[in-house]
């Protein structure tokens, strides 16, 4: 695991000047790689590239350093990730003759791209993002991960290539003076993250997941390619008994835990007491002889609280259980460097826990399985009723009486504080309604639904339909079955916000994260069973609990869970609320020049008085401020 950094230039540079450059880069990123670091420079006439790297050392820790380099020469790597049938590809490679100097994943990649050249990229199971030199055919290849476990940004500009695991490599060495991109904003307030291939800022891209960019170092041009051209959704689904099914499930999770678990430094689990992280943390601790590490948070709110169940999962397992209860105190110091770290507006609040969890977890080992995952391969949230729900409301309410209702009387579900129950549900539930088909585009969009961020951003910012991109990539215009939300899904939530939420938390304090549900067998799987087997009736993950029911407890399985969320309603009124009301200064906000300034200030001093509880715009609109003004610090 590690964190890579390129750069070509139009323009014949020194060696020494690439070098500096790269080492600035880096150390940028150090947190992701504090074991080591690497660096290739390459000067010719008509460009210079340098390509580095800061490496976490999880696989053959003494002869994996990077870059590396093909037997002739010719080839050179850097890559940040795990390839998890590295063994299995190395043997294959074994066979035909090929010859490697280390024991490392990385060579596997280089040696599998000599022998296949890009058509190789499909054979790897993991969590990547790689750049490869191919001086012979005078290219760069720079490829990303199936799920987008690992991230890759990346820059065209003023005759520069930028490239990095993090945003802040581009932004803050390119020369460009940043500006908000429109489509990445909108995306920003309407989710509460950004999903690739946008960012918040012009010019800055991310790579899209199972996709690789090749740059002609003769040209200076770039394309980007799909690794996985394939139709990986079944049209027709298998006709399969259930038990057979259940069964090949319980294999493949199995094998996938069993092939995220080599490593060569200690390993444990985040046990947060839910389904997806029991099964891995079983799974894991039945693997080895010695009881395992699992890791949880509890917090002193006790409708946030649910460490109960974490604690019946780790007796079960017999696990060496570390249990950390937090507070607002916890994250006051933190909470800064946690949001800022993510380069870009983020506001998903489980980060705070999930930084926490991790480094507390760094204490005890250097790599931790989770759970990641197993909602969007199984069909886990209870946002995928929404077509259920939907459907039922739209054919008992006219649309007339359901625009009144919505004017006159949503109010009556408000709540004062943050306690997202019963109320907040039915309310998130009533707002999402749509007549016309797109109401799981506002499912999702946990922030501003469309047809309130009107309300509150000017109308020079606001862009319409940027979901439409999305329906295309998946080739679904009208979400409407659990495939399709699942589908949907993988290309937003998953890719912009709970993949990146883990991957910056845990890389900030030098922890690898694996999660075994992000396989591509299980995800091919699941999308050829009839979506009765993922969601039957009401019940959620259905084929996966059944899977594995017989080794909990009765009922274990079925229990709800409120998820990672932590109250930071209640923080915005409290040790927040100091630095949330300067964001809402009418002066800032007038020179600001991107919010209805009133409409806001209203929306902001309502949650603060604790008239009108508005946790998630108000936490949305504090992350996005905090990000703003370390960015434009002169306003």
């Amino acid at each position: 695991m590690c964190g890579i950094n390129g750069f070509i230039s139009q323009k014949s540079l020194s060696s020494e000047k690439l070098t500096s450059w790269l080492h600035e880069l880096n150390n940028l990123i150090y947190h992701r790689g504090p074991d080591d670091d690497g660096i290739f420079t390459k000067t010719d006439d008509s460009y210079s590239l340098a390509m580095g790297m800061r490496r976490l050392a999880i696989i053959d820790l003494e002869s994996g350093k990077q870059p590396i380099f093909s037997n002739n020469g010719q080839l050179v790597i850097v890559f940040n990730g795990e390839i998890y049938n590295y063994k299995q590809l190395k043997n294959d490679l074994l066979k035909q003759r090929t010859t490697f100097e280390t024991n490392s994943d990385t060579e596997v990649i280089l040696k599998g791209y000599e022998k296949e050249g890009t058509s190789f990229f499909k054979k790897l199971d993991g969590m990547f993002a790689f750049s490869i030199y191919d001086l012979k055919k005078k290219k760069v290849f720079i490829a990303r991960d199936f799920f987008g476990e690992k991230p890759l940004y990346f820059s065209n500009l003023n005759g520069q290539f930028i490239w990095g695991s993090e945003l802040k490599s581009i932004v803050k060495k390119t020369d460009i003076v940043p500006k908000i991109d429109l489509t990445g904003l909108n995306l920003y307030f309407r989710l509460t993250y950004i999903p690739a291939p946008y960012t918040i800022y012009r010019g800055i891209k991310k790579l899209l997941p199972n996709s690789f960019i090749t740059y002609n170092l003769d040209t200076h041009d770039y394309s980007v390619s799909p690794i996985e051209k394939k139709q990986l959704i079944q049209n027709t689904k298998k006709e399969v008994r259930f038990e057979n099914a259940k069964a090949k499930v319980k294999d493949l999770v199995y094998e996938s835990v069993a092939l995220r678990s080599v490593s060569d430094v200690p390993i444990g689990t985040f046990l947060s007491g839910g389904v997806d992280s029991s099964i891995v943390s079983l799974c894991l601790a039945q693997f080895k002889s010695d009881p395992i590490n699992t890791f949880s948070i509890g917090f002193e709110k006790k409708s946030f609280d649910e460490t109960d169940k974490s604690q019946t999962v780790a007796k079960l397992i017999g696990s060496k259980h570390h249990e950390f209860i937090i507070g607002e105190k916890d994250l006051q110091k933190s909470v800064g460097e946690i949001l800022l770290n993510f380069d870009e507006p983020f506001a998903d609040s489980s980060s705070l826990p999930t930084y926490l969890v991790s480094q507390k977890t760094r204490k005890y080992v250097k790599v931790a399985l989770t759970g990641d995952g197993g909602d969007e391969v199984f069909g886990g949230y209870n946002k995928y009723y929404a077509g259920k729900m939907n459907n039922r409301y739209i054919n008992i309410v006219p649309h007339t009486l359901h625009k009144l209702f919505f004017k006159y009387g949503l109010g009556l579900f408000n709540t004062s504080n943050d306690n997202r129950g019963k109320r907040y549900k039915i309310k998130r539930l009533l707002s999402s309604i749509d007549y016309g088909g797109d109401y799981y585009w506002d499912i999702i969009s946990l922030g501003f639904a469309k047809n309130s961020l009107s309300q509150y951003i000017l109308p020079q910012y606001l862009e319409e339909n940027v979901f439409v991109e999305y329906g295309k990539m998946a080739s679904i215009s009208h979400p409407s079955s659990l495939t399709d939300y699942r589908v949907i899904d993988k290309h937003i939530s998953l890719e912009g916000d709970m993949l990146v939420k883990v991957d910056r938390t845990s890389m900030l304090n030098s922890l690898e994260c694996r999660a075994p549900f992000l396989n591509k067998r299980i995800w091919e799987y699941t999308n050829s069973l009839p979506e009765g087997f993922l969601m039957n009736g009401w019940k959620k993950k259905h084929i996966l609990k059944e899977a594995f029911r017989d080794q909990f407890p009765a009922g274990f399985l079925d229990k709800s869970k409120s998820g990672f969320g932590v109250p930071v309603g209640d923080w915005l009124k409290s040790s927040l609320q100091s630095e949330l009301r300067g964001y809402i200064n009418k002066k800032k906000l007038e020179k600001q020049g991107i919010f209805q300034v009133q409409p806001i200030i209203d929306l902001v001093s309502n949650h603060m008085s604790g008239k009108v509880d508005n946790t998630f715009k108000v936490w949305t609109f504090y992350c996005f401020q905090k990000w703003y003004y370390s960015i434009f610090q002169n306003l």
